[in-house]
C-alpha cells in the first residue's frame, strides 16, 4: 500500500464537501445569465435551482448504502466522476430539459457526497481529533461557497450567453483533482475491519497513528462483534433508535433554523438598507468570507467543549440574532442601524457556521453503528436535502403571506426548539472512539430489554 501524509488523506477526504458547496452556490449568480439564453419563465427557473436538490436526495439515499457494500474509497471516486459529467453535462447545455437532467445528474454526486464526506473522516480521524477533522467537511463546503461567489463575480463581465456556462463548469477541475486524489486515498479502516481485512486495515492505520496507538485501534476493532451488514430494518431497531433520532432530528432543524433562506435573502436585505447591485453583491461575498473564517476557526476549536455544549450555545447565539433581525427588519432602518442589521445577520452566520453547521455533519458520522454506518448517515443525509428542498419551495409562499420580520421570528423558534432536542435527546460523543459510542448503544438496547431503562430513556452521558 502506497504511503500517503495524513493531511493529504483529510484534504482529499473533505473535497467532496468542496464541491457540495460550490455546486450548490454557483446557481446564485448563475441563473440570472440562464434565464436570459434559454428564456426561462418564473416556474422554469424554479425548477432549474431545486433539481440538484432532488438529485441530491437521491444521492444521498444510494451512495450512502452503496458505501457500505463496495467500499467508502471506490464510492468517492464514483461520486467525484457524476460531479464531473454533471459539471460539464450543465455546462453545454442546449436547452432547459438538459440543463435541468445535468443538474439532477449533479444532485446525486452532491447528495452522495454529503454522505460520503461524513462517513470517510470519521472512521479515520482518530477520536481524539475526530469533532476538528469531520469538521473539515463543513469548511469545504464554506469555502465551495466562497469559491462560487467569487467565480460567479469574476465570470460576470463576459457575455451572457457564456458566463453561466463558465461558471457551472468550473466545477469539472475540482472533480477532476478529487478523481485523481481518490486513487491514491486509502479504504477506511473501520471497512477494512468490518471485511476481516485486518492487515490493510493496520496498514492504513500505521498512516494516521503512531504503532502504538495503531495496535491499539485495531485490537479494539478485532474485538468488536462480527459486524454483518444491515440495512433499513437494522437501522429502525431499538439499537440503533437514538442514533437515528440524533441523526434525523439534527437533520431536520439544521435546515428549519433558515440558514439558506437567510444566505439566499442577504442581497434582498442589503439592498432594503440603501446599499447598491453590485454593493449587495459584495456584501454576499463578504459574508462567504465570514463563513470561511469561521468555520475554520471551529476546527481549531472543536475538541475544547462537548458537542452538545456548543449546540446549545449556538442554538441560543442564532435564536437571538433572529430576534433581532426582526425587530430591524420591521423598522425603518437607516444610518447606523443599518450597520447593526448587517451586524445581526452575520452574527447569525457565525453562531451557525461555528456550531449547527459542522457539528450536524460531524455527529452523524460518529453516532451509527458500523454495520448502518452507510445507510443511516446516508438517510439522515436524505432528511436533511428534504427538509432543505421543503424550505425551498415554501419560502416564496411565505414571502407572499407573512413579513420578514415574521419569518425571521419563526425561525428564531425553530432555534429555541432545536436546543430543547440537543437537551433531551443528543447523547455526547466527543473524546469516544466510534467503538465505544456503539458499545453504549448496545449497553442501552441491553438495559432497556431487561427494564434497567425506561421505555423512550435516552443516554445523556
Amino acid at each position: 500500500m502506497r504511503k500517503i501524509s495524513p493531511r493529504l488523506i483529510y484534504f482529499f477526504g473533505a473535497l467532496g464537501g468542496l464541491l457540495f458547496g460550490y455546486d450548490t452556490g454557483v446557481i446564485s449568480g448563475a441563473i440570472l445569465y440562464v434565464q436570459r439564453t434559454l428564456g426561462l419563465n418564473a416556474l422554469e427557473e424554479g425548477i432549474v435551482v431545486s433539481s440538484v436538490l432532488l438529485g441530491a436526495m437521491i444521492g444521498a439515499m444510494s451512495i450512502g448504502p452503496l458505501s457500505d457494500r463496495f467500499g467508502r474509497k471506490k464510492m468517492v471516486m464514483v461520486a467525484a466522476l457524476i460531479f464531473f459529467i454533471g459539471s460539464l453535462g450543465s455546462a453545454f447545455s442546449p436547452d432547459f430539459g438538459v440543463l435541468v437532467a445535468s443538474r439532477v445528474v449533479l444532485g446525486v454526486a452532491v447528495g452522495g457526497a454529503s454522505a460520503l464526506v461524513p462517513t470517510y473522516l470519521a472512521e479515520v480521524a482518530p477520536a481524539k481529533m475526530r469533532g476538528s477533522l469531520t469538521s473539515l467537511n463543513q469548511l469545504m463546503v464554506m469555502t465551495g461557497i466562497l469559491m462560487a461567489y467569487l467565480v460567479n463575480l469574476g465570470f460576470s463581465g463576459l457575455a451572457h450567453t457564456v458566463s453561466w456556462r463558465w461558471m457551472l463548469g468550473f466545477a469539472a477541475l475540482p472533480s477532476a483533482i478529487l478523481f485523481i486524489g481518490g486513487i491514491f486515498l486509502p479504504e477506511s479502516p473501520r471497512y477494512l475491519g468490518r471485511i476481516k481485512k485486518f492487515d490493510e486495515a493496520l496498514q492504513v492505520l500505521n498512516m494516521l497513528r503512531t504503532p502504538e496507538e495503531a495496535k491499539a485501534e485495531l485490537a479494539e476493532m478485532e474485538n468488536a462483534k462480527d459486524v454483518k451488514l444491515g440495512g433499513f430494518k437494522e437501522l429502525f431497531s431499538k439499537f440503533v433508535r437514538p442514533a437515528l433520532i440524533i441523526g434525523v432530528g439534527m437533520a431536520i432543524f439544521q435546515q428549519f433554523m433558515g440558514i439558506n433562506r437567510v444566505l439566499y435573502y442577504a442581497p434582498t436585505i442589503f439592498k432594503t438598507i440603501g446599499m447598491g447591485d453590485s454593493a449587495s453583491l459584495m456584501g454576499t461575498v463578504g459574508l462567504g468570507t465570514v463563513n470561511v473564517l469561521i468555520t475554520a476557526w471551529a476546527v481549531r476549536v472543536m475538541e475544547t467543549r462537548g458537542r452538545k455544549e456548543w449546540l446549545l450555545i449556538g442554538g441560543f447565539g442564532m435564536a437571538v440574532s433572529l430576534i433581532a433581525l426582526s425587530i430591524l427588519t420591521s423598522l425603518s432602518v437607516t444610518g447606523i442601524m443599518s450597520y447593526v442589521t448587517i451586524v445581526a445577520m452575520a452574527f447569525y452566520l457565525i453562531f451557525f457556521c461555528a456550531t449547527w453547521g459542522p457539528i450536524m455533519w460531524t455527529m452523524i458520522g460518529e453516532v451509527f453503528p458500523l454495520s448502518v454506518r452507510g445507510v443511516g448517515v446516508g438517510f439522515s443525509s436524505l432528511i436533511n436535502w428534504g427538509a432543505n428542498l421543503l424550505v425551498s419551495l415554501m419560502f416564496p409562499v411565505l414571502l407572499e403571506h407573512f413579513s420578514m420580520p415574521i419569518i425571521f421570528g419563526a425561525f428564531a423558534i425553530m432555534c429555541v426548539l432545536g436546543s430543547l432536542f440537543v437537551k433531551h435527546f443528543v447523547f455526547e460523543t466527543r473524546g469516544r472512539s466510534l467503538e465505544e459510542i456503539e458499545s453504549m448503544l448496545h449497553q442501552r438496547a441491553k438495559d432497556s430489554a431487561t427494564g434497567a431503562v425506561p421505555h423512550g430513556a435516552m443516554i445523556q452521558h
